[in-house]
């Protein structure tokens, strides 16, 4: 007979005596360097138990692909359980809101608001988003030449575009925007300054909410509009709708802000690489799947599961109740999967990495974050045959405290 799942009332299951529990404190480490610590739990054949800086209690990692895929796509994992528990964790607190989140639901609940946010994400939508998307590529890239150089890259380019690519997704008027970015940043920025996360999240949600009501006066084919009118059907609720376009526009300025800034930083400091690149710009795409692969683009993990009943994976036992976590950065350097997992190696061919995650919560937005990432690529090699860093890598100065990795700014010449 299975356990019965525990309330959020109850404590979680404390490891036996002899096992050990790591303390992994979340350091930020210098430009695209692995943490260490997923290094050591990929050497170990089972999870790991371990203790982060903010919350209570402990919690299971699985590091292995294997067992992350497990994990992952295992029912008796939940992520609603996570909602009104105190559990150990990598932020101070809920980035997503837990009301009403993609993040915070299961099956079958969590397919139905997919599917509706999986009507403004066909192929056939990013395509035809896609010379928008160029033509707002070229006119940063116009507008930093005025400037000249040398130039910050993400200032001119990864800043502005993955926010104006969201915002596009959406159909929020330009007069909306202003500051977005920097908000999106300062909320996914939690560790040094948590009140202003907090505030910022606020700013941001707000927004939202003005932009859904005005979708609801004048109805359009965008994400706005989609989300309003799965509301006005009844296939959603408000609350869902907010939260599901908070969430997309703030991971979608701030993820791919950073993790394409991180693109162009390994390219540059691979030099052998980027020439490549230039010389097979057919490549792209597999380049862009491999970077996305080999770039450790975040801090410690992101949401984790409770396990509803007692079972057994990656080598131990876990009880209902436990916190679960699976780190997909590790899975995507796990050597059982990826040959010499610490080389950037562009001939890897087809790779199921997980750098969108995996399973029911993989990211929904992948396509257009991949679609962004090529043409800011492309776009930039195709320009500027001799762009190189303006300063040593050394001196290239990275973000502090943030969930998402990538550098706070990024000086080039070209």
């Amino acid at each position: 007979m299975t356990a019965e799942p525990r309330t959020a009332a109850e404590p979680a299951a404390q490891p036996a005596p002899d096992e050990t529990v790591h303390h992994w404190s979340l350091d930020d480490f210098r430009a695209l360097d692995f943490d260490p610590f997923l290094h050591d739990r990929l050497k170990e054949k089972r999870a790991a138990r371990i203790r982060l800086p903010f919350g209570q209690g402990d919690a299971w990692l699985m590091s292995r692909y294997a067992d992350v895929k497990a994990a992952t796509t295992d029912p008796r994992f939940s992520r609603s359980e996570l909602v009104g528990r105190t559990i150990t964790a990598s932020s101070p607190h809920a980035i997503a809101s837990q009301k009403a989140s993609l993040n915070y639901a299961d099956p079958p609940r969590l397919n139905d608001m997919r599917r509706v946010v999986a009507r403004a994400f066909t192929g056939k939508a990013m395509q035809k988003l896609r010379p928008t998307i160029q033509r707002t590529t070229d006119g940063l890239l116009d507008g930093m030449e005025r400037h000249g150089s040398p130039a910050d890259l993400v200032e001119h380019l990864h800043g502005p575009l993955p926010l104006a690519a969201v915002a596009d997704l959406l159909g929020m008027p330009h007069e909306m925007r202003a500051n977005m970015t920097d908000w999106a940043n300062v909320a996914m920025t939690p560790g040094p300054a948590p009140a202003q996360s907090v505030d910022a999240l606020k700013t941001v949600r707000e927004t939202v909410v003005a932009l859904l009501q005005m979708r609801r006066k004048e109805p359009t084919d965008d994400l706005a509009g989609v989300l309003t009118s799965a509301a006005a059907a009844g296939e959603i609720t408000d609350d869902e709708a907010v939260s599901l376009a908070t969430a997309i526009l703030v991971s979608g300025a701030h993820a791919v802000r950073n993790n394409s800034a991180n693109m162009v930083y390994a390219l540059l400091t691979h030099p052998e690489h980027l020439e490549r690149l230039r010389a097979e710009p057919d490549l792209i795409p597999q380049a862009v799947d491999e970077l996305l692969r080999f770039i450790p683009h975040r801090s410690g993990v992101g949401l984790p599961r409770i396990a509803t009943r007692d079972l057994e994976i990656a080598g131990v036992r876990i009880k209902a109740g436990d916190t679960v976590y699976s780190s997909y950065l590790a899975a995507n350097r796990d050597p059982e999967v990826f040959p010499e997992p610490d080389k950037l190696d562009f001939d890897r061919g087809p790779i199921a990495h997980m750098a969108f995650g995996n399973g029911p919560h993989h990211c929904v937005g992948s396509m257009l974050a991949r679609m962004e990432s090529e043409v800011m690529l492309a776009t930039l090699l195709d320009r500027y045959p001799r762009l190189a860093l303006a300063v040593p890598p050394e001196q290239v100065e990275w973000q502090q405290g943030g969930l998402i990795r990538g550098p706070k700014s990024l000086p080039v010449s070209w």
